[in-house]
């Protein structure tokens, strides 16, 4: 089942502290951005990549495709103020498609089982998420003090990439802008329409690159896998 993907990737990096998008550091001598990018370029299923991007970013980050030999990247709309905006752009960009995913372009670590079982699953259902479930005791915690202990057995932890119709988005989105909604993610836009968002289970490897430390993690991962 053939696919193609949004990757927001006009983010700042504040958290990251690097004064320049995070997508630009280094894991092990490559950027971020195209350690993610090599998943969906060597993924036969992916017939294409929408990469939203800062106006001033374009030319380096179109510089870094050429490097790098990254061939399926169909279009570099502008990113937005948000994350939704970013996304909206790129799917008012695209052509009509059956499936369409949006990853972090900052989760290198995505693995083509977990892609391909999101899109079997899309595809089916309509709409699905990757996530794991919690690991440690969740508390609900009100001005400093903890309320009390929720019961982590229903509780998952979102990830990406998030796997959609490519209609049921596009609506999704066109609705929000036009209500003026402000969502967290692509899976919040769709469950306003009233439908269900499936789960498929994914690995704790596929971590976001957001903090200095999760840098220490990335290395750690590819040394694994390259061993």
């Amino acid at each position: 089942m053939q696919y193609e993907v949004v990757l927001p990737a006009a983010g700042s990096g504040k958290r990251m502290g690097a004064g320049q998008n995070k997508l630009f550091l280094q894991l092990n001598n490559k950027p971020i951005l195209i350690h993610t990018l090599e998943v969906f370029e060597s993924d036969d299923a992916c017939t294409g990549i929408w990469l939203a991007v800062k106006p001033e970013e374009r030319a380096y980050i179109q510089a870094l495709l050429e490097r790098y030999r990254i061939t399926k990247v169909k279009g570099l709309p502008n990113g937005g103020k948000e994350r939704q905006h970013s996304v909206h752009s790129c799917i008012k960009a695209m052509q009509q498609v059956e499936i369409v995913l949006v990853h972090d372009a900052a989760r290198p670590f995505i693995t083509k089982p977990i892609i391909a079982r999101l899109v079997e699953v899309a595809q089916e259902k309509g709409a699905v998420i990757a996530g794991v479930k919690a690991k440690d005791t969740m508390k609900k915690v009100r001005d400093g003090i903890i309320m009390e202990t929720v019961d982590r057995e229903s509780l998952w932890m979102i990830q990406t990439p998030q796997a959609f119709r490519f209609d049921l988005l596009r609506h999704a989105e066109d609705v929000a802008e036009k209500q003026g909604f402000l969502g967290t993610d692509e899976a919040m836009l769709v469950e306003r329409l009233g439908h269900q968002v499936h789960i498929v289970e994914s690995t704790y490897e596929n971590v976001k690159m957001t903090t200095a430390e999760d840098l220490i993690f990335g290395e750690a991962i590819l040394k694994q896998r390259n061993n």
